[in-house]
């Protein structure tokens, strides 16, 4: 018999569950991140941040995408939106949503396509 507990065995993986990073918060206090919103480091980072958020921002040096930034980090993609809303919350990060860079479709043209469509 060993000494580890029974819950852990030699596969288990880091201790420290996801959801303890961030302190059992499933949403950051801003708004829900897009996966492919961008985000972009601003400036130099603090002292006193995390290892994940120090991560963060050295990957989010060249713009990087959310969706990215999780699987850069490893972690789940609802730990990584909680721990960009901090950054951003600190004005460490900033990030540019897909939606705002196109511009929207004009109602009219849908309804068009619409139309050919039921014409076919």
């Amino acid at each position: 018999m060993t000494d580890a507990p029974q819950w852990l065995d030699e596969d288990a993986g880091p201790i420290v569950r996801p959801y303890a990073l961030i302190r059992g918060r499933t949403r950051s206090s801003g708004e829900m991140l897009d996966l492919i919103a961008t985000v972009s480091a601003i400036g130099d980072p603090p002292d006193g941040l995390g290892p994940e958020q120090q991560l963060i921002l050295r990957a989010a040096r060249e713009p990087i995408t959310v969706a990215d930034l999780a699987v850069e980090l490893d972690l789940p993609i609802g730990v990584v939106r909680v721990l960009l809303g901090d950054l951003l919350d600190g004005g460490l990060i900033s990030v540019k949503s897909p939606s705002a860079a196109r511009p929207r479709a004009n109602e009219g043209i849908l309804k068009e396509v619409i139309n050919g469509l039921r014409a076919l």
